[in-house]
């Protein structure tokens, strides 16, 4: 069996800088490997699920794939076999404790007491203890203005804490285990004093360590400078690092993003701020990487040479739901497009990093993002959904939303078609569809390859040569998959033509749980991992491909295009997409 050699495949483990001169050495039961260490500010927590077979690694496929890791040692490598089929490394004690008796991780929650702390980090951060990607020395604190007692906090935690299918341990006794790990401290936002009082529990907590700290801001944009400001200077670690997480929006247009990012660098390096997008942590987006640049396959085709076009579609089957009162000053622009589509974008685009290292990603993704062409009011499609009575059951408008005022023009639904002024991708579309209120609940990319030249099954296929096109489809969710339709011959004496999938389907392959997102990214950002974070050119470079349309659309009050909730969008969409001579894929039933 041919095996790739190892000095072509890097590993996915936390990027060092280059520049560091000391080394550390991981021992295991077969050998040494050596290992540059960080600068001591930023030093990533040495715990993690992931790392644990990521050094000297050889992953072999139940298909006869074989993957090779770097480094390997003297000794030949152990395995055991997975229940899914799958070979897996053990090159160290699995159950052994990395971080060291020295170091502690204490993540603060700011914003406890609201939706996404209690509905995805608490059970993330959940997750990945039950996983054992948590040092062994690690307190959670809640934050916010909220009278609450630790009793009170662990209750109201408890309540959206599940454990995996596959239940290795009790999970009750797990629950218990994380909840009397989790504390609460009521207090300002904007009080210096009130972070003091956090600062002496958490080192009560900590008991003389070295400090590692970690902070989510889970709270509204106009109180992060706040947060930030009495964090850095109250409650920051004195002898070890402290990150800031931050959720988005991150600012409303150019200018206000500029603003925000003088300001959190007022108080905190680059290297400390972790701008999250949970849609850059989801499964199949990371993979996007995997799939392109580990497959010879795809890579020679990923150009303007093959692809027709590229189609990024987002869709929700729901309205606001009374958080209209947040979602009017956004839209679906700034809320899904100029973020979650356009990151998904900028990694799909991108040339060969030099390595999986976290600043050489993001360096080939802004390349990317300022090669784009500027967006006009032609390139965009803006709509609104309005009532519609479907089954006897009356779904409402928009505006019927008491959040929202009866006369607001925010877009609810969006269509662009965007062009990267590149040599790999010049004339090719990228055509983004995002919207609520749809006919179902879907995000994926679909890239459509260019018509077989001088086909000679044209006459069977007929006029409508979009129904031979190849199509890979990637769908992120719900129900993850990779397919690939091809043509083929239908089984006969005849000459019938059939498009078929090549169909990848994860429930059906991989016996595991996908992780959720934020359990990706919380990981990541223990560990001091920035690949799937944002970093600050790139969110000005996001901006500036999006700041001119959006000014453009509130100052001439441009009217939305309505379409009944539940239906498939507004019809301006399809005009959009026949202008470049392209189907929406989604318009046609998947088998």
């Amino acid at each position: 069996m041919e095996t790739i050699p190892s000095s072509r495949i890097r590993s996915h483990a936390t990027a060092l800088p280059s520049h560091s001169t000391q080394s550390s050495s991981v021992h295991g039961r077969n050998g040494t490997a050596t290992l540059p260490l960080a600068p001591k500010k930023f030093l990533p927590a040495k715990a993690s699920c992931r790392r644990k077979s990521s050094i000297n690694a050889l992953v072999g496929l139940q298909d006869g794939a074989v993957a090779a890791a770097v480094n390997p040692v003297e000794k030949e490598v152990p395995f055991k076999t997975l229940k899914d089929g799958l070979l897996a490394f053990t090159s160290l004690e699995e159950n052994k404790d990395t971080n060291g008796d020295g170091d502690s991780v204490s993540i603060t929650v700011v914003g406890a007491s609201g939706d996404l702390a209690k509905k995805k980090i608490f059970p993330a951060l959940f997750a990945l203890f039950y996983e054992g990607c948590l040092p062994q020395h690690f307190t959670i604190y809640g934050y916010a203005r909220s009278k609450m007692t630790d009793v009170e906090l662990r209750n109201m935690v408890s309540k959206t804490l599940t454990c995996r299918i596959d239940k290795r341990e009790n999970c009750a006794e797990k629950m218990d285990q994380f909840l009397k790990r989790c504390f609460y401290h009521s207090g300002q936002y904007d009080s210096p004093e009130n972070f003091v009082e956090l600062d002496k529990k958490l080192k009560q907590h900590e008991g003389g360590r070295v400090s590692n700290r970690l902070f989510y801001l889970s709270i509204p944009p106009n109180i992060f400078i706040d947060a930030v400001r009495c964090a850095s200077s109250s409650a920051s670690s004195g002898n070890g690092w402290t990150r800031v997480i931050v959720e988005k929006p991150f600012g409303r247009d150019s200018e206000s993003s500029a603003a925000l990012t003088k300001s959190l660098k007022q108080y905190l390096d680059e290297d400390q701020i972790f701008r999250i997008d949970h849609y850059l942590g989801k499964e199949l987006v990371e993979n996007l990487s995997v799939l392109r640049f580990s497959n010879l396959i795809f890579e020679p085709l990923w150009s303007r040479q093959y692809i027709r076009n590229v189609q990024l579609i987002f869709s929700e089957d729901f309205g606001t739901e009374g958080r209209g009162g947040y979602f009017d000053n956004y839209g679906i622009i700034r809320d899904i497009m100029q973020n979650h589509l356009l990151q998904i974008l900028a990694l799909f685009a991108m040339e060969t990093p030099v390595s999986l290292d976290a600043e050489d990603i993001r360096n080939e993704k802004v390349k990317v993002l300022r090669s784009m062409r500027p967006l006009t009011l032609d390139d965009v499609v803006i709509g609104q959904y309005k009532s519609h009575t479907k089954g006897g059951i009356t779904y409402p408008a928009y505006t019927d939303d008491k959040t929202v005022p009866k006369d607001s023009l925010t877009p609810t639904f969006a269509a662009a078609a965007l062009f990267i002024d590149n040599a790999r991708w010049d004339g090719v579309p990228f055509l983004m569809k995002a919207g609520k209120a749809l006919h179902n609940k879907r995000a994926e990319i679909r890239v459509q390859f260019r018509h077989v030249p001088g086909n000679l099954y044209n006459r069977i296929i007929g006029t409508d040569l979009d129904l031979a096109t190849n199509e890979l489809v990637i769908r992120v969710q719900p129900d993850e998959a990779i397919y690939l339709k091809i043509n083929n011959k239908v089984p006969g004496l005849g000459m019938r033509l059939d498009r078929s999938n090549l169909n990848l389907h994860y429930a059906a392959r991989y016996s595991k749980e996908i992780p959720d997102a934020y359990e990706r990214l919380l990981l990541d950002a223990i560990e001091g991992e920035r690949r799937l974070f944002i970093r600050s050119d790139e969110l000005e470079a996001a901006w500036a491909l999006f700041t001119p349309l959006l000014k453009e659309l509130e100052e001439k009050k441009t009217i939305p295009e309505y379409y009944p909730y539940g239906s498939r969008g507004p019809v301006g969409a399809h005009y959009l997409a026949a202008r470049y001579n392209v189907r929406w894929g989604d318009l046609t039933v998947d088998q």
